[in-house]
């Protein structure tokens, strides 16, 4: 954990610094402290036990982990009890850069935003369009003297659609299609979303975005139906039944915090018609 004191007293916004340029500024010895993660654990602890009598501490019942999607805002939720006149402010650790102080941001990375929460006594780090690389340690901290830290690792993952057997499948007339499609995401997608289209002469509904056309599982042609299991790794099964040349055409799995990917498929009058 490393701590860094920006109380107003001794860092103030008014001081003739580049905080934009972390290396060019080398503050005080006594600015700084630094502690292993067993100490920081060690002070949560104690933050527990005897919150009154520390003042300001950390309500550490939310995760240190935090998982998001590239491109989908992240949240790192820092909450402070008693904070009294105090400041919460966000630092990267990879470069110590201070990203916020109070509600204030103090990089010209404005996609770092602090979040206040008065009735939760949240102070949140908002990291929009995020990136893989901006994974990392963030650490919040309390500007108590000593300053006071609370560090959390956000991991940035980018999911990977792929559909087995793709791009192109092959079906007998009267077979069963079998589409699967994976999402590969490193974190369970409660909110995913798997919409089967597909494109072709054939319409199995009339409700249009651009080229492509929802499946209407309820449709007079039956046999339609789609399995979906999510966890870290979320799979959909389109199946359909009794297979006929008008289920011909490009299919597109299309999460809704993912890349589509689409497959072709061939229903085949003959066994060999394709070659």
């Amino acid at each position: 954990m490393i701590l860094l004191n920006i109380s107003y007293g001794q860092f103030s916004r008014s001081q003739s610094v580049d905080i934009d340029e972390p290396h060019t500024y080398t503050p005080p010895r006594h600015y700084f402290q630094t502690s292993s993660f067993d100490e920081a654990d060690q002070d949560d602890d104690d933050a527990a036990k005897n919150p009154l009598d520390r003042g300001p501490y950390f309500d550490i019942s939310a995760s240190r982990n935090v998982t998001a999607l590239v491109g989908n805002t992240a949240y790192l939720n820092c909450r402070v009890r008693n904070l009294g006149n105090r400041t919460v402010s966000w630092i990267r650790h990879r470069d110590l850069h201070l990203l916020t102080v109070g509600k204030a941001t103090y990089t010209s990375d404005q996609r770092y935003q602090s979040v206040h929460n008065p009735q939760l006594d949240d102070w949140s780090l908002k990291v929009l369009y995020p990136q893989q690389r901006d994974s990392g340690v963030y650490e919040c901290q309390i500007s108590t003297t000593p300053p006071v830290g609370y560090s959390m690792m956000l991991s940035v993952v980018e999911p990977i659609t792929t559909i087995i057997g793709g791009p192109d499948l092959y079906i007998d007339t009267g077979s069963t299609v079998n589409l699967t499609c994976i999402v590969r995401h490193g974190t369970t997608a409660t909110d995913t979303a798997l919409i089967c289209l597909q494109t072709g002469p054939f319409a199995l509904t009339l409700s249009f975005t651009r080229s492509l056309q929802e499946i209407n599982y309820d449709s007079p042609r039956g046999g339609v139906s789609v399995i979906t299991e999510k966890g870290d790794i979320t799979t959909s099964y389109l199946l359909i039944q009794r297979a006929r040349s008008t289920d011909s055409g490009k299919y597109t799995c299309l999460p809704s915090t993912a890349n589509p990917m689409t497959v072709h498929v061939h229903v085949l009058n003959g066994k060999w018609q394709f070659a």
